[in-house]
This record gives C-alpha cells, sequence and structure tokens, in this order.
C-alpha cells in the first residue's frame, strides 16, 4: 500500500469504465488518485462531481491538475488511463511524459489498436517507463465487480502492477483470477481484440437462434426466454445466453415487450472489424466472425431492404415444425457454430503468436475468459483443457472432446440450416460455420480450379499433386504465350 500520503494508483478518464475502475480499485483496498481531461464548456465539473458522488468518504482523491495528479502517486508509479482509442491516448502520454520519474508505469485500459500499442510500448521504453497494454472486458458491471483482464507489454511491469490488477479482476469458479499476463508488445490488446471478434459472432448466433424461433416456430418471447433460460443450465451456459432470457422477459413502462420495440439496425465500435482485417492479414479464416460485422453493417440499412422486402416479398411456407425437434436442432446449430467461431478465434491467435513470437499461452487465455468478460461460457474449461492435453491439437475442432461434440451435434446443426433456408429465413452465421466446417473436413477442395484460373490469366503459378510441396509450375495455356511467370507469394 501507498505510503507518505501517497496514492497506490492514478486513473485518467472519468466516463462509465474508469469511474468504475476507480471504485473497484479502492474497493479492494487501494488508494485512488483520478484525473479527468476538461474540455471546456463541454466536461467541466467530472472530477468534482465524482468526488463528491459516488466517491465521497472514499480513498479517492480527485484533481484537474496533470502534475499535481502525477504527483500524488506513490512510486514507481502506475497510472492507468481510460480514454478513447487513437489519438487521445498518444496526446495524453505526450501530457504525462514530462512529470513521470523512470520506472513509472502506464496501463491503456481502453480497446487501443495494438498496433498502436506496440509502438507505445517502444516510445514509453525509450524514455525509461513502462508500458502496458491491457485488454479489459465485462462493461459496466464488470469495471465495477470484477472484470477480465488481458495485459500484455513491458514484462518487468507486471510484478508492480500484477496485484491490483489481479485484485480488481473477476475470479474463475475455481478462483482463479480472470488476469494473467499475456505476452510482450500490444498481445494483450490484440487477444482482446479477438475476444471482441468472438462477442461479436456469439450474439449474431444467438439473435439467429432466437429469429428461427420467433419466425419458424411461432414463438412467443416468453416461451424464448423459457428456451434460454433452460439452455443457460446445460452446455450453452453463458453470459449472453443468460442475458438474452432476461431481454426477451423485459417490459417497458407501458407494459409491452420492449425488445419488440428497438429498431433492428445494430451499431459497432470497431473491434470486431479489426478482428477481421488482422485475420486476413495473417492469412487465416475467420468467416464467421466476418460475417457477423457484415450482418450488422446489412442490419443499419434498415431502409434499403424494407425497399428490398417489398419487391421481393420473400414468404415463409407456414409449415408446420414440431416444436421439440426444431428447437433440439436450434440448439445443435447454435452450439455447433460457437464451436466454430472459437476454434477460429483461437486459431488466429496461434498464428499472431507465430508470426509475432508472443509465445502466447491459449489455455491460459481461456482461462481468463471464464468470468468478468462479455464472452465467458461453461466450456472454455473444455477449451483451455484441450490446449493444456500432452498432445495440443492443429484445431480446436480436432480436440477428441470438441470431435465427439461436433459429431452428435452435426445432424441437427444442417437441418435447421437447410430448413431456414427453405423458408426463406436468413441464418447468415449458422449457414457459415457449417460451410467452414465442410471446407475444415474435406481433403480435397476445388481451390485446384482457382490456381489453374491464376496462373492462366496470370501466369500466377500452381503446385502439382504428382511433385514436391513447395515446387511451383506455369503452364502455357494458349499455346501462344511465353515462359515467363509471376513471382510465387502468399499474402
Amino acid at each position: 500500500m501507498a505510503t507518505q500520503n501517497k496514492t497506490d494508483i492514478g486513473l485518467i478518464g472519468l466516463a462509465v469504465m474508469g469511474e468504475n475502475l476507480a471504485l473497484n480499485m479502492e474497493s479492494r483496498g487501494w488508494s485512488v488518485s483520478v484525473y479527468n481531461r476538461t474540455v471546456p464548456g463541454v466536461e467541466e465539473g467530472v472530477v468534482e462531481r465524482f468526488i463528491n458522488g459516488r466517491a465521497k468518504g472514499k480513498h479517492i482523491e480527485g484533481f484537474t491538475d496533470i502534475e499535481a495528479f502525477v504527483e500524488s502517486i506513490a512510486l514507481p508509479r502506475k497510472i492507468m488511463m481510460m480514454v478513447r482509442a487513437g489519438s487521445p491516448v498518444d496526446e495524453l502520454m505526450e501530457q504525462l511524459f514530462p512529470y513521470l520519474s523512470p520506472g513509472d508505469i502506464l496501463i491503456d485500459g481502453g480497446n487501443s489498436n495494438y498496433e498502436d500499442t506496440n509502438r507505445r510500448v517502444k516510445l514509453a521504453e525509450s524514455k525509461g517507463f513502462l508500458f502496458v497494454g491491457a485488454g479489459v472486458s465485462g462493461g459496466e458491471e464488470g469495471a465495477l465487480n470484477g472484470a477480465s483482464i488481458m495485459p500484455g507489454g513491458s514484462e518487468k511491469a507486471w510484478e508492480e502492477v500484477k496485484p491490483i490488477l489481479q485484485s480488481i479482476a473477476a475470479q474463475a469458479p475455481d478462483g482463479t483470477p480472470c488476469c494473467q499476463w499475456v505476452g510482450p508488445a500490444g498481445s494483450g490488446h490484440f487477444v482482446k481484440m479477438i475476444h471482441n471478434g468472438i462477442e461479436y459472432g456469439d450474439m449474431q448466433l444467438i439473435a439467429e437462434a432466437y429469429w428461427v424461433m420467433k419466425e419458424l416456430l411461432d414463438m412467443t418471447n416468453e416461451e424464448m426466454a423459457s428456451v434460454f433460460t433452460r439452455w443457460n443450465e446445460g452446455k450453452l451456459r453463458s453470459y449472453l445466453i443468460e442475458i438474452t432470457g432476461n431481454i426477451l422477459r423485459h417490459k417497458d413502462k407501458t407494459g409491452a415487450y420492449l425488445i419488440d420495440k428497438i429498431l433492428d439496425a445494430a451499431g459497432q465500435k470497431g473491434t470486431g472489424k479489426w478482428s477481421v482485417i488482422n485475420a486476413m492479414e495473417l492469412g487465416m479464416p475467420l468467416g464467421l466472425i466476418a460475417t457477423a460485422v457484415f450482418e450488422r453493417s446489412l442490419s443499419a440499412r434498415k431502409e434499403l431492404r424494407e425497399a428490398a422486402a417489398r419487391q421481393y416479398q420473400c414468404r415463409h411456407s407456414m409449415a408446420v415444425y414440431n416444436k421439440q425437434d426444431t428447437e433440439k436442432e436450434i440448439f445443435s446449430a447454435l452450439y455447433a457454430s460457437k464451436l466454430v467461431s472459437y476454434a477460429q478465434g483461437f486459431a488466429v491467435l496461434q498464428r499472431a503468436s507465430d508470426t509475432f513470437g508472443w509465445n502466447l499461452d491459449l489455455a491460459s487465455i481461456a482461462r481468463m475468459w471464464r468470468g468478468g468478460c462479455i464472452i465467458r461460457s461453461v466450456f472454455l474449461n473444455d477449451i483451455a483443457a484441450a490446449f493444456e492435453a500432452k498432445e495440443k491439437p492443429k484445431h480446436l475442432l480436432l480436440a477428441p472432446y470438441f470431435e465427439e461434440e461436433i459429431k452428435g451435434l452435426l445432424s441437427g446443426w444442417k437441418n435447421l440450416v437447410a430448413q431456414a433456408m427453405r423458408e426463406e429465413l436468413p441464418v447468415p452465421a449458422f449457414s457459415s460455420a457449417l460451410n467452414y466446417f465442410y471446407s475444415l473436413v474435406s481433403a480435397d477442395l476445388p481451390a485446384n480450379l482457382v490456381q489453374a484460373q491464376r496462373d492462366y490469366f496470370g501466369a500466377h503459378t500452381f503446385e502439382r499433386k504428382d511433385e514436391l510441396r513447395g515446387v511451383f509450375f506455369h503452364e502455357n495455356w494458349t499455346g501462344h504465350g511465353g515462359d515467363t511467370k509471376s513471382g510465387t507469394y502468399n499474402v
């Protein structure tokens, strides 16, 4: 704990997450200095309101002068920045540098791009300071009561920040804090980015399950809520399944179900998009999450969809389906597709680890996601166990446990997707996951034709089945082409 009236940690940024993290820290026995950048006429009085409101009577000191704020913190200083990602972080760092002492630690708890964190770690260390890029998941509730925290960056900082960060993290059912050191450079923020991508996928998959129950089985909100509540007691047990049941039961002031009044136009802040972009940069398929991102984009074009619906007038056949059997198939499609989504996400993490030399512990990451974060799910224990096995699987779906799960789910999964297509109901994430699975388990794919086409029009070369891998050939397809060929490369 701090001595000589100095506080244990400083926190900058008193929006929802910052304010609740400060209260969380104080509740764990830490004394906290808080500071909020003031924009004249916009954010004046933020610190005062907090100190005289929720922080009143607590071991939290407020500052409106950045130099005084820095001076109030015990050495080596630990300062957590909870500001908007991008240039505001860089500007804040430049403001802080003149007042810091060698060995002081800056912690970026926002949703920063991992490449920005790579750069900031180097910059801070070049000036004698340490930098931690910590992904924080859990929303307002997690910030106050315990989040999943994914720190990476300057490893020398870990022993200093570990007691505080682990104390404010959620605890998994076995008592383990959902906060462990991830790795060097921007690895912590990369892991958080993939977490958010999986979150996009989970939300889209659950929405499709809801939509099929509503449109195909004509189930009421209460009936659907009961299904999600029941699912939350088994293998699908997770935070997002739990809150979906609560959402479907919620009524507004008029006594009507609020879900039926919410416009079907989804927003997004960018981390899902970043996940897909970076997966593409690494040459890794992340199709289900990409589908979830694109579906949000399409949902936002409400007027276009309304016009298209009038023009095409797709209709259900009004077939009568056995609710009990179809509900089981929806379960199979949801559970299997979630497994595909997590498998894709962890495959990207492994590729990033190999490419950037991060040496990520995938089992540790899975365990960190068991509590506090938005995608916390009961089967993360099974994912961790798969990566801790003596024979580490080349792919999560090839682990024995998940192989057996998928085999048991496949029949219902494909039946559900086929039924939805017949009824002209969109289930893009369910079908994306199924197509990925079929491609994954196909020893042969039509990519041979793609390679032939590339070589025909661009002399991009191809490998042959009857030759060694890594040896490339070019064919004079038309008889009047030359022998010059394009260089061989992979994006």
